[in-house]
């Protein structure tokens, strides 16, 4: 591992790194989505702006957790990671579900593609994948699963596993959160009061595993972290004991902060639903009354 400077709030803007697969990633995923708006754009259609703000803010925000000084250091502290894991488990998920790039493709694709995708979406397997229990499932044990097993020291000691476990948070977050914020047609959607309760049922998970992750005395890495004060960087590396309770700080507090954003998005959704609902049966009894008057009129004009 390379041996790097003291870590500071200002690194986290200043030591980037170029990380492959986020790169390609970031610019490929990115790059077909700015050219479906721009598809869009050029027959006369209208895509929101929101929506390619959401979708931008979502790619960038998975590039700057994997390739800033988030993911220079993601390696040498646990706390460093966990803000990582944040914004990977639950800022990039959300953004990505606003930003709707399943409708976009289904309105740019060609024909057969789309047809495709249309089969997949209702596929048995989306439609398990979605289930919301299951997906509820995932989204909480999988830390657990990830921090209390072998697992996560495996990531720190393979570059493969570390890539996979950086694309591991993002689907599970995106499974969890895309029927209930997104404004795509993905199976798995419920009405709103279900989609606050699954929001509910994950905060005690991760304020638990936030304050046993405080709490807990035997190292989550093993000795990955305590080797690491053997080089020159063991002049300025915390106490991996002191930096794992940091670490549990830091998911408690963040995924209360988090879930917080995520009732606003979802009272706001809320709320524009119920509108636009008001207006659609505002319509359609204008129409029921308009159809009763001129069936009235027709009747009248045949009596005389």
């Amino acid at each position: 591992m390379p041996e790097l400077p003291r870590f500071t709030l200002g690194t986290v803007f200043t030591g980037w790194s170029l990380e492959p697969v986020a790169f390609v990633l970031t610019v490929w995923i990115a790059g077909l989505y700015l050219y479906g708006v721009w598809v869009l754009r050029r027959r006369g259609d209208r895509w929101p702006v929101g929506r390619t703000t959401a979708f931008a803010a979502g790619m960038g925000a998975f590039y700057f957790a994997t390739a800033s000084g988030l993911g220079t250091y993601d390696l040498t502290l646990l706390s460093v990671h966990m803000v990582q894991h944040m914004i990977l488990s639950m800022l990039v998920p959300m953004a990505l579900a606003l930003g709707a790039p399943v409708t976009l493709a289904l309105r740019t694709l060609p024909r057969r593609p789309r047809r495709w995708l249309l089969a997949v979406l209702h596929s048995r397997v989306a439609k398990v994948l979605s289930f919301p229990p299951l997906t509820l499932l995932l989204y909480v044990t999988s830390p657990w699963a990830l921090y209390f097993s072998g697992w996560y020291p495996a990531t720190l000691h393979s570059t493969y596993l570390h890539e996979v476990l950086h694309l591991h948070l993002v689907l599970v977050g995106c499974l969890f959160f895309w029927p209930i914020i997104g404004v795509d047609p993905v199976p798995g959607k419920v009405a709103y009061p279900f989609r606050m309760l699954l929001v509910v049922l994950t905060l005690p998970f991760h304020a638990f595993l936030g304050v046993t992750i405080m709490g807990e005395e035997e190292l989550i890495g093993g000795d990955w972290y305590p080797n690491l004060h053997d080089g020159p960087m063991g002049a300025w590396l915390p106490d991996p004991l002191d930096d794992q309770h940091l670490a549990g700080g830091i998911l408690w507090g963040s995924g209360d902060l988090v879930a917080l954003a995520l009732f606003a998005v979802l009272f706001t959704q809320w709320v524009r639903s119920s509108l636009a609902e008001a207006k659609r049966e505002d319509r359609r009894l204008d129409l029921l009354e308009a159809r009763e008057r001129a069936a009235a009129q027709r009747a009248a004009d045949s009596d005389r």
